[in-house]
């Protein structure tokens, strides 16, 4: 058992500095500090990784919601000596991306830049399809993570299409029959392959754990959120909307009693919990 503090550290933000990148960052900070306050856990509160070697050594688990902030080299393997020490990383949605870059010939399309961010995170985000209603299946229900959530649950949401990086040592938690990249033309990001499709060519995990010495690492593709100052989502899918028009407010994943019921589990597993 680890020794470290129990205290939590969470970060959430855009990039850049103060932008908010198309998700309602102070909505997710509010439910998860409450979360923390309901459990009595105290917590240190930051919006990117810039003084993550400050808080860790006091922070038994970092729970991050972030939307282009990504660990520095250093700091990724700072974050990985932490775990092997037994600390415990929550990644939470827009954690598995990053930075973008344009790609010569393709106008303003741009492609995600793998990072050793995404090495210590274990999983890289590719791209995502127009929100959409789907359904999402618990395939292992004995991790503490999961254990006692329905079978599975249904969500409005993005559907990340994520790499797992060593899925050969990893726990897959969480999976949804999305199929093949349904996004229509010029939508999202490019990329050479799609490494996110399971071999079924139906299948993608939506969340997983990978243990990382004394400590581990949680990864969790649901929980995009916006309000109407903070969406960037041009359309919908018509199982959203039957005419594709993007809700003002989404927080629908969040409101869920299977996402609820995660984060409650997360948090508990995060601070030591079996």
């Amino acid at each position: 058992m680890t020794d470290l503090p129990m205290r939590a550290h969470l970060v959430t933000g855009g990039f850049p500095p103060g932008k908010m990148a198309g998700h309602d960052h102070d909505y997710a900070r509010i439910r998860i500090l409450e979360m923390f306050e309901e459990s009595e856990i105290h917590c240190s509160v930051t919006n990117d990784f810039v003084d993550v070697e400050r808080w860790l050594p006091i922070s038994r688990l970092m729970i991050t919601y972030v939307a282009g902030p990504v660990l520095q080299d250093g700091q990724a393997a700072f974050v990985e000596e932490w775990m092997a020490k037994g600390g415990r990383w929550l990644g939470l949605h827009g954690t598995s991306g990053g930075k973008a870059q344009r790609i010569e010939g393709q106008g303003n399309r741009r492609a995600m830049v793998k990072m050793r961010h995404h090495e210590a995170l274990g999983g890289f985000f590719i791209n995502h399809p127009p929100v959409r209603r789907f359904t999402v299946d618990v395939v292992d229900g004995d991790h503490p993570i999961t254990r006692g959530m329905p079978k599975s649950f249904e969500v409005v949401d993005e559907p990340y299409m994520i790499e797992v990086l060593d899925l050969p040592n990893s726990r897959v938690l969480l999976t949804a029959e999305l199929g093949p990249d349904a996004s229509p033309p010029g939508f999202g990001f490019i990329y050479e392959s799609d490494t996110a499709l399971l071999p079924d060519g139906k299948t993608r995990v939506i969340a997983y754990t990978r243990e990382h010495g004394e400590g581990a690492v949680a990864y969790v593709a649901l929980g995009h959120s916006h309000s109407p100052s903070t969406n960037s989502q041009p359309f919908v899918d018509k199982s959203v909307d039957p005419d594709g028009k993007t809700p003002p407010y989404l927080r629908t994943t969040w409101e869920t009693e299977g996402f609820g019921k995660l984060l409650h589990n997360a948090i508990a597993w995060g601070m030591g919990g079996e």
